[in-house]
């Protein structure tokens, strides 16, 4: 009993691995994909397209044809039109966003402005009437906004553009989870993330669609520099599947409340390895700790009570759960990892300031000193 006790937790750990290398690897392809010079498929957009559609085919496939999953029964055409198609919606408004911001910013900041999420589905939810106001959770919402806004002070190469399209996902990502707890409190539907996916992908890939044929296509056929590469596009697609897959595996053994955790350990890991990875990351100690103000609030049971999955009830009782306990205690172990990039990078950044310093002095140097003749007269 006790070993298969044991088997059963490691094989939960082992999902929890899994979902955070596939979510990071996530990111990491599709920046690749979107800002590769090798690739050359600057067009999140079409992308994102394309990941809706091959996930559409493979849950029907899956799902119809070899019956590996079952999807969910209950489902009506009312249903579908009031809160299928407004999920859908805005997940495609979210991962098209979030996608095309990675044109504009680095991946680590893009991460850090993402820890605003909680605030953004809190102050929904009580627009919405789902989450009721109270000084508590207003003082946790504070000090996460207060620390993005101290990360976003620390950024070097900020750009607004790629701010205003990475807050427009967080945004979208939010009502996307108001419009979930909708469905299972109002409607009474609990779908399993593969039931989801079945049913949202085509609307999806429908909602982007339409400005894809009006914004990206013309773009497209005017720049006939790209190359389509069928293989590491549907790699690329065949990813995004896993990682919905993965999640699905990690609720089904353990809760919503516990994917959120390995989620803040999963974003950690994105920008310790991002300031390693792509040339376009810079981090600073003010960075970091604005950073690390947002996601100790966002850890907090009470904050990841506003971003679970309605369908699964998450658990916040430590003594019932220890699993958790230990998944929690992991997220702070890697605040002295980060610690450790913010030290490399602030020396790489005083290293190209010196650097930068030298070739000037270089170049003052190397110009001669021209100095008028005087004639007398």
């Amino acid at each position: 009993m006790a070993d298969r006790a044991s088997k059963e937790q490691l094989l939960t750990y082992a999902y929890l691995l899994l979902y955070i290398a596939l979510s990071s690897g996530q990111i990491f392809f599709n920046k690749w994909v979107l800002s590769s010079k090798e690739i050359n498929f600057p067009y999140p957009l079409g992308l994102t397209l394309l990941h809706m559609v091959f996930s559409s085919v493979l849950c029907y496939v899956l799902t119809r044809f070899f019956k590996v999953f079952k999807v969910e029964e209950g489902m009506t055409s009312e249903i579908y039109v009031r809160s299928v198609i407004p999920i859908g919606a805005t997940f495609a408004m979210t991962l098209w966003l979030g996608n095309t911001a990675y044109l504009y910013i680095s991946v680590a900041f893009a991460q850090m402005l993402k820890a605003i999420m909680p605030v953004a589905v809190f102050v929904l939810g009580v627009a919405a009437g789902l989450e009721i106001m109270s000084c508590r959770m207003l003082f946790i919402m504070s000090v996460i906004s207060f620390g993005v806004l101290v990360a976003s002070y620390g950024e070097i190469n900020i750009n607004w553009i790629g701010v205003v399209y990475q807050m427009g996902g967080v945004v979208g990502e939010a009502l996307r989870l108001i419009f979930m707890e909708i469905l299972v409190k109002r409607k009474g539907l609990k779908l399993n993330p593969i039931s989801v996916m079945y049913y949202v992908s085509p609307c999806s890939a429908l909602c982007l669609l339409i400005p894809w044929i009006f914004l990206e296509k013309p773009k497209m056929d005017a720049n006939p520099s790209w190359h389509f590469q069928p293989i590491v596009l549907i790699l690329n697609s065949l990813c995004t599947f896993a990682l919905n897959l993965s999640v699905f595996l990690v609720i089904t053994h353990t809760s919503a409340l516990t994917i959120r955790v390995a989620g803040v350990v999963k974003d950690w890991v994105v920008v310790l390895l991002s300031s390693l990875l792509f040339a376009d990351t810079k981090l600073t100690l003010i960075n970091l700790f604005g950073y690390g103000i947002g996601n100790f609030c966002r850890s907090s049971p009470h904050a990841h009570l506003l971003l679970c999955e309605p369908n699964c009830p998450p658990t916040v009782n430590f003594a019932a759960n220890p699993s958790l306990l230990i998944k929690t205690s992991a997220m702070f172990l890697l605040y002295p990892a980060i610690a450790g990039v913010a030290a490399y990078n602030n020396h790489k950044l005083k290293k190209e300031v010196s650097k930068s310093n030298a070739d000037q002095s270089r170049q003052e140097e190397s110009i001669p000193m021209v100095t008028p003749e005087t004639s007398d007269r």
